[in-house]
């Protein structure tokens, strides 16, 4: 599955898709394991085979606020920290369990930089994690609780029924009280 979801981009060679395979190693999280705790600093990268996380910061009043649902065939990371190497500021979790192939940041720097493909093939998820993040910005102020939660719906079917309704809720910026509302009032 990891060397299709590579080879869908049409970027990276035989031998280089091998060397990157070459340098991953697998790991398994039970459900509710964390994968990034806040206050350590993330040295890895990780593509999600199987499972679904969230990543979420504690507000000021102590609210765990689940702000991102990554699905399988994603990559997953605390970004501001492996980018910055500062400690992290955010959680990521297991929300079922899940098996991941991670890659080091350190093996990451020596693959791109011998190799002008890798680098275009992470500039290229850099530019798709950046996608992402307007559009879940766009979403969040110009859809309704209702249309937020149907296109999760729509995009994500196989996978909502297995993600507790109080990050659900969170995700979408309401209410478990609103979400049961709206999942009442919608027949799929």
């Amino acid at each position: 599955m990891f060397k299709q979801f590579l080879e869908s981009f049409h970027v990276l060679t035989f031998d280089e898709i091998e060397l990157i395979y070459s340098n991953i190693t697998k790991k398994h999280l039970q459900k509710n394991e964390f994968y990034i705790r806040e206050g350590n600093v993330c040295k890895d990268v990780a593509f999600i085979e199987k499972g679904i996380f969230r990543s979420f910061y504690l507000s000021a009043k102590g609210d765990e606020m689940t702000y991102c649902i990554t699905f399988p065939n994603n990559f997953i990371t605390a970004y501001s920290s492996f980018i910055t190497g500062q400690k992290s500021i955010e959680n990521l979790q297991a929300i079922t369990d899940a098996e991941m192939l991670v890659l080091p940041k350190d093996k990451i720097e020596t693959m791109s930089g011998s190799h002008p493909n890798i680098m275009k093939f992470l500039k290229i998820i850099a530019e798709y994690q950046y996608i992402e993040l307007e559009q879940r910005i766009f979403q969040l102020q110009r859809n309704n609780a209702q249309e937020r939660y149907l296109a999760l719906i729509n995009t994500h079917p196989e996978f909502v029924k297995h993600i507790p309704l109080q990050y659900l809720a969170s995700y979408l910026g309401i209410t478990q009280r609103h979400l049961s509302r709206i999942r009442n009032e919608i027949t799929i």
